[in-house]
């Protein structure tokens, strides 16, 4: 049984891209088959109309809570992606959808997390703390923001001459080869979040691997897979 994904997402969409490209070759037990934004203008929707998917605006303010739950139900949605979404998911949601909700999130939670941290301004904190160590987190959502349940990481090198920019650029490479993976885990079963809040299926980084060496393209994607084929067996 196909597990019909919803994404919400509030910018250019190329989480939603990567989740997209990694899951058309496949025979996934996921499909993408609506994608919200709160922005009209947003990236995201110009993509999945481009690729002939059902999409929305949102509708903010008092009636977003109910016209979100609506639109859900509407779609018959199994798994729900945040995808850069900037706003809070109403807790009625969040509630029906427990164990079902993902979340992707620029940096090693629960460092560099919670409410007003997204985009350039978690890679501007992580720069101002001396960390030598980022990467990407995707989590279950809870109804707090960035507190879910960690199902997986993935770890990319802070360098001393690095700016917001180059880190980012860096982090979202993570996030692209991270994301699309648990995310067809979770849809096929294979990840599950328990009545104990424990996630089981978790993945594992593949030891030992030092972070500080370059891992980029190809070689990202084949060291993820390798660690989530470790999580299944």
């Amino acid at each position: 049984m196909t597990s019909r994904i919803a994404v919400l997402a509030s910018g250019r969409g190329s989480n939603l891209e990567a989740l997209l490209d990694y899951l058309a070759p496949r025979a996934s037990n996921a499909m993408v088959t609506l994608v919200a934004s709160d922005r009209p203008d947003s990236g995201a929707l110009a993509l999945a109309q481009a690729r002939d998917i059902e999409t929305s605006s949102l509708e903010m303010g008092a009636r977003y809570e109910a016209s979100l739950s609506d639109l859900l139900e509407n779609h018959a949605v199994d798994l729900i992606v945040l995808a850069g979404y900037l706003k809070l998911v109403p807790s009625s949601v969040i509630h029906s959808f427990r164990g079902r909700m993902l979340n992707v999130h620029p940096a090693l939670l629960p460092a560099f997390g919670g409410e007003g941290m997204y985009g350039a301004r978690i890679h501007r904190a992580v720069l101002a703390s001396g960390a030598r160590v980022s990467g990407a987190t995707v989590h279950f959502v809870d109804e707090i923001y960035d507190h879910g349940a960690i199902i997986a990481q993935w770890p990319v090198p802070v360098y001393g001459d690095d700016t917001e920019t180059t880190l980012a650029t860096r982090v979202l490479r993570a996030e692209h080869a991270l994301l699309p993976r648990v995310v067809d885990r979770v849809a096929s079963g294979r990840i599950k979040l328990g009545v104990d809040n424990r996630v089981s299926g978790v993945m594992d980084i593949v030891a030992p691997r030092d972070a500080f060496a370059p891992v980029s393209g190809e070689d990202l994607d084949v060291a993820i897979e390798a660690a989530l084929a470790l999580a299944d067996s």
